[in-house]
């Protein structure tokens, strides 16, 4: 794929591979052809940049996303090296520098000289400190109840047409699921640091000419557990559209995946880049432990598209593939033991 305009227009169309993107259809404008988000030429400076307007939401984000929090991380990360400029903000919408690059694709996301660079990339995005200096508290949790809330409220209104195919939990169930979770992960120490939370395949973007990496769409950013980011991106490997989890990265990725993550994040620490097997299995444990977590967030999510969305994708079908991967590896995952 082209690097420039060509590019962002492509991994911006509302394909069901980017409802999980989560930008608002934009107002028409020329060239634009009614994309998710549009590459325009700032003539004033000469500088291309992104727009995107919030005022007709296709999916009901609005209901769990701060745009306001939004607008304050783009800020901290451009601040910091890790995320684009962004220009102005307006009531419903905002304007932001273009990132130039070509979406990820499956084949370059499992690449050692790709994915090593994610890990980096994730690493620097870790290392921010928090805005006030004070530490700050992971929204996981806030996060999963608020979902679970929203769940509980759509019951209450007329039923999606599509139904509720087999093998989706009910909410009783979903929650003692989450009450489950938070037991076991409450012993586990995760340092908070700001992630990304929604770091899919067409949310990283690689520059080939300069080598690099970088992250867009920054709506679900926050403050998290950092084994819960990295969780979350290694679930992405199976994909949105037609999720394969036979795609799921290896033992061998995800534990050189995680070595480059240490190095990285150790250096930026201050701390001597040395990483030692017990660090890498200590981490790839707490990886799969929270990786849980994504899934029944994720799944509660696309229940909520399913009820409020216009976009035409199988929120049910998602759903149920998230909560039914869930089931077959949680009790593996809750056998892993931390080293002594």
């Amino acid at each position: 794929m082209e690097a420039g305009g060509n590019a962002e227009r492509q991994r911006r169309t509302p394909t069901p591979g980017c409802v999980r993107g989560g930008e608002r259809p934009l107002e028409r404008s020329p060239g634009s052809a009614g994309e998710t988000a549009a590459a325009v030429e700032a003539s004033r400076h000469q500088t291309e940049v992104l727009h995107r307007w919030d005022n007709q939401p296709a999916d009901g984000t609005e209901l769990y996303v701060d745009r306001d929090r939004e607008r304050q991380t783009l800020q901290t990360l451009h601040a910091h090296g890790c995320g684009p400029q962004l220009y102005c903000s307006f009531r419903n919408g905002i304007c932001y520098q273009f990132v130039r690059g070509a979406a990820l694709d499956d084949t370059l996301l499992r690449q050692p000289a790709i994915y090593r660079l994610i890990a980096t990339e994730m690493a620097r995005l870790h290392s921010i400190p928090p805005r006030n200096g004070s530490p700050a508290q992971p929204v996981l949790w806030e996060k999963v109840s608020e979902y679970l809330h929203l769940v509980q409220t759509a019951e209450g209104e007329t039923p999606t047409p599509q139904g509720v195919p087999p093998g989706v939990p009910g909410l009783h169930l979903l929650r003692n699921e989450v009450e489950t979770l938070k037991k076991h992960l409450a012993p586990i120490a995760s340092p908070t640091v700001l992630c990304h939370n929604d770091l899919l395949t067409k949310n990283i973007i690689y520059n080939q000419a300069e080598g690099s990496v970088r992250f867009i769409d920054y709506e679900y950013a926050d403050y998290n557990y950092q084994a819960y980011d990295i969780g979350n991106h290694f679930n992405e490997f199976a994909g949105v559209e037609n999720m394969d989890y036979s795609l799921y990265p290896s033992v061998e990725l995800q534990r050189d995946w995680l070595t480059a993550y240490l190095q990285s994040y150790k250096q930026m620490q201050g701390l001597a880049a040395a990483v030692s097997n017990e660090e890498v299995q200590q981490l790839y444990v707490k990886v799969c432990k929270f990786s849980l977590v994504s899934h029944l967030q994720w799944g509660l999510w696309a229940l909520l598209q399913a009820r409020y969305s216009t976009i035409d994708f199988d929120f049910l079908r998602y759903a149920r593939a998230r909560f039914n991967y869930y089931f077959k590896k949680k009790d593996e995952y809750f056998a892993m033991k931390l080293l002594d």
